[in-house]
C-alpha cells in the first residue's frame, strides 16, 4: 500500500498537467527562445519562433513566415499576425511529450502537438518580388 501512495504522489502532477491549461508566464519560460514544431493528425503542421516581448515568427513550414505576437485572454493564448488582425487563441497543455495546443472555439476540434528532436530548420525565405 505504501509504495502505491508513493507512486500515485509523485505521478499525481503529470497527471494534473494536461487538464490545466498553461498560464501566461508558464507559456513564456517554455516557448521563448526557441523554435517549436507542431504535428497534427500525425503529419507536420508547422512551426513557430518564440522571441522576447511576446513576440513570434510562424511558418507552415513552405518558406512563407509571418511576424506576429501574442497575448493573454483568460484561460487563452491568442496570436495576431501581420497579415491577419483577427486573434488566433489556443489553450496550451503540458503534457510529458510536451505541449499540446486546442484551438478555442473551434468545432473541429483542433489540436496541435509539439514535435519533439524536429531536425528541420524553419526556413523564412523573405518576400516575392514580381517582375
Amino acid at each position: 500500500m505504501r509504495i502505491f501512495v508513493t507512486i500515485t504522489a509523485a505521478l499525481f502532477p503529470l497527471l494534473t498537467l494536461a487538464e490545466t491549461p498553461l498560464s501566461p508566464d508558464a507559456f513564456d519560460r517554455y516557448t521563448r527562445g526557441k523554435t517549436l514544431y507542431y504535428s497534427s493528425d500525425g503529419n507536420r503542421y508547422g512551426a513557430e519562433e518564440y522571441f522576447d516581448q511576446r513576440r513570434v515568427r510562424w511558418s507552415f513550414l513552405d518558406g512563407q513566415c509571418k511576424e506576429g505576437t501574442w497575448y493573454a485572454s483568460g484561460k487563452d493564448i491568442c496570436f495576431v499576425y501581420e497579415d491577419n488582425p483577427e486573434p488566433q487563441c489556443w489553450q496550451f497543455f503540458l503534457e510529458p511529450g510536451g505541449l499540446s495546443a486546442t484551438f478555442s472555439g473551434d468545432s473541429a476540434d483542433t489540436t496541435l502537438y509539439e514535435i519533439t528532436g524536429a531536425d528541420e530548420e524553419m526556413l523564412c525565405l523573405g518576400p516575392e518580388v514580381g517582375v
